[in-house]
């Protein structure tokens, strides 16, 4: 599980919002800090803290910073396999390609 699925799950678990509302707004919330799901937990826990809160006021969800919080402490507490590899174009290409 990555941090971006983690917070997301938490987010559908705990509010109103379904999964796709979940992922959407989390992924809105990263692209608006300059980030994308692939953000470690230090900066997903930035984001929780300073830009997610709004975008679930802008959802209708209420006490959003409260429940902001509470995934940015479980967040901490996870522990997250590190990624040993990216790939590079070339990669995803001959895996496309099946060769």
């Amino acid at each position: 599980m990555t941090p971006f699925d983690f917070v997301a799950g938490r987010l559908e678990a705990c509010s109103s919002l379904s999964r796709l509302e979940a992922r959407g707004t989390v992924r809105i919330a990263l692209r608006n800090a300059g980030l994308d799901a692939s953000a470690g937990p230090r900066e997903l826990a930035v984001v929780l803290r300073k830009v997610l809160p709004g975008e679930l006021g802008a959802r209708g969800i209420e006490a959003g910073a409260a429940l902001c919080e509470d995934i940015a402490r479980a967040l901490a507490q996870q522990a997250f396999e590190a990624k040993t590899h990216e790939e590079g174009p070339e990669e995803i290409f001959r895996r496309l390609a099946g060769s």
